[in-house]
């Protein structure tokens, strides 16, 4: 283990060591308090990687506290992704000096300039103050900036008295990355203004371990769905990603997570649905434990076993976390679910929407439906953009979101 640490440091350091090679010139050696603020902020990205690495590896991180892992970790991402987007501007700089220097071997008189461009290295700088800049914004701006998503779906054969239903969804609210506890109470009145009829929440309770929800637990119990309250487990949910003594402990935890679900007021649904009687029609809500198209996540999900048994004249509605299952399984074999609601993708937490003009963020290179609403025949997915943070603590572009489905007749 300790080699991997090794590695990981001479590599973490050598890209600083490039790096500082233009980031130096930029500040004047006359300004000295200037150049000593801008070298502590260089190298402290590299300091605290290294701190993370070692606390990681040794297992000491599981001693400290959560939201001071939690900038530690933003910090050095942020730390290190700006250098890497200036790296191709510093590889330009060391071409030309080395073709220069390639001219002046074969031709003496060419007058050659070893010293590193003041431009490209002021270019490089400001390429790399952009995301440097703009990553700590929404660390501080938009983390809990939560937005309401008010969309409106037909569909074909809706009886006339569920016209207007009312759904409110969140999704991948991942509570052991919140850092704050104000901003949630507010959002759990957002949702509550918004007088749901039904209130899904699909996936991702939590990043790793069940009690990371449990500071959280009175708060989230305050939501409620007039007609019920329903949740699945998306795919952080199973303690995948964590590290456990035992395989028991594994099992213990996917309990505990379970019974929170209850304490919260959820009807949990996994691989099965309810019947829910809404002015004498029956509507069918059906959830399913997570299921992905990629071999990168992890295929738990039934919905053949979930669907049996429901009410042939029912509306159904289908809660299913990853939205790659919609266009896998859903689209091809469940025709007469009208409406599918997914998170997973976060939009990235990174983007741009402009409505009506532009819509991007990296995540659909990964995603063919990865935020809002998407349409094929006569069914319908909905992608949540997520409640919570996962990773960097912020959102640009992309914001939280509590999303409000008002059902209509197609």
């Amino acid at each position: 283990m300790s080699s991997r640490i090794l590695i990981l440091i001479i590599l973490l350091i050598g890209i600083d060591a490039y790096s500082y090679q233009w980031f130096k010139q930029l500040f004047p050696t006359q300004v000295l308090s200037l150049k000593i603020i801008a070298n502590i902020v260089f190298w402290l990205g590299t300091l605290i990687s290294i701190f993370l690495f070692v606390t990681y590896f040794t297992g000491a991180s599981d001693k400290l506290p959560n939201q001071l892992l939690v900038y530690l970790r933003a910090f050095a991402f942020i730390s290190y992704f700006a250098k890497f987007v200036s790296l191709p501007i510093m590889l330009i700089d060391d071409i030309r000096r080395g073709a220069g220097y390639v001219i002046k071997s074969i031709s003496p008189t060419y007058a050659y300039n070893p010293s590193r461009s003041r431009f490209l290295s002021t270019l490089g700088a400001a390429v790399a103050g952009i995301p440097f800049f703009t990553l700590f914004y929404g660390m501080a701006r938009n983390a809990y900036r939560y937005t309401t998503h008010k969309i409106k779906i037909p569909v074909k054969n809706l009886h006339p008295s569920l016209e207007g239903l009312r759904i409110v969804q969140i999704s991948d609210i991942h509570s052991g990355s919140f850092t704050a506890v104000d901003p949630i109470r507010k959002s759990i009145d957002i949702v509550n203004k918004l007088k749901p009829d039904l209130l899904f929440f699909t996936g991702d309770l939590v990043n790793y371990k069940a009690d990371e929800v449990e500071p959280y637990l009175d708060i989230f119990s305050q939501m409620k769905g007039k007609y019920g309250s329903f949740s699945i487990f998306g795919n952080h949910d199973y303690g995948d990603y964590a590290q456990w003594s035992t395989p028991q402990s594994k099992i213990d935890n996917l309990e505990k997570l379970k019974n929170h679900h209850k304490e919260i007021g959820w009807d949990l649904l996994l691989n099965r649905h309810q019947v829910v009687e809404i002015n004498g029609q029956k509507i069918s809500v059906i959830g399913v434990e997570n299921f992905s198209a990629s071999h990168r996540f992890s295929k738990y999900g039934n919905l053949a076993n979930a669907y049996e048994g429901t009410p042939n004249d029912s509306l159904k509605l289908l809660l299913s976390h990853d939205p790659s299952h919609w266009d896998f399984e859903v689209t091809k074999q469940f025709q007469d679910i009208a409406v599918t609601c997914s998170g997973h993708t976060h939009g990235f937490q990174f983007g741009i929407e402009i409505p009506g003009y532009l819509k991007w963020s990296p995540s659909q290179y990964m995603y063919k439906e990865w935020a809002g609403l998407y349409q094929q025949n006569n069914q319908h997915l909905y992608v949540n953009r997520g409640f919570g943070f996962l990773g960097y603590p912020g959102r640009v572009g992309i914001l939280p979101e509590i999303t409000l489905i008002e059902l209509t007749t197609a």
